[in-house]
């Protein structure tokens, strides 16, 4: 039997502002401002006082994890407005230093396993990378663009035609501060 009705609550922290125009959703905070569409015909969201209420009549499965989907992407939107997303990641390498930079939108990794050749990953969205030794430190208020990010980084490095249990270089994700 199918439940009436799937319901999620978001709190709206104080600092955080919200509007929420069909399936148009706007968040601002000490950090800047987040916009996402987020629409289904059967899935409702209203801001009611200090909430954002996340609602479907008579949902199959797929409205259902809709639901709880829309409530995880505000929760994320709010938790980077107000304190941000936070990636850290470390340079290893035990056969040729890697020297690594920023430029623009790219991160360009130099020397790795000796290829003469640079490696680039593309920076996505709008986060800030710095580099400090061999930490790579990405910061910004967009889970997905941080993590896609680093994700890019990690993938650029990724060991071709050798045996991986030797050559282990790399950089690699070593804490993801989720803006707690």
């Amino acid at each position: 039997m199918k439940a009436p009705i799937e319901v999620r609550e978001v709190n709206i922290p104080e600092g955080v502002k919200i509007e929420v125009n069909d399936g148009k959703i706007i968040v601002e905070g000490a950090k800047g401002k987040l916009e996402r569409i987020l629409h289904h015909p059967k899935v409702e969201i209203k801001k009611e006082g200090n909430k954002v209420v996340i609602k479907a009549e008579m949902p199959k499965r797929n409205e259902k994890a809709l639901v709880g989907t829309f409530a995880g992407h505000i929760k994320n939107m709010i938790k980077g407005v107000s304190k941000g997303f936070t990636y850290k990641m470390k340079i290893v390498y035990s056969h040729f230093p890697i020297k690594a930079s920023v430029k623009k939108n790219e991160f360009i990794i130099e020397n790795f396993l000796g290829e003469k050749s640079p490696r680039k990953a593309k920076l996505f969205g709008n986060v800030k990378v710095s580099i400090k030794g061999s930490d790579v430190i990405i910061e910004g208020i967009n889970r997905e663009e941080v993590g896609q990010t680093a994700a890019n980084i990690e993938r650029a490095t990724r060991v071709r035609n050798k045996d991986v249990r030797v050559f282990q270089d790399g950089v690699y994700i070593v804490d993801k501060d989720k803006g707690a």
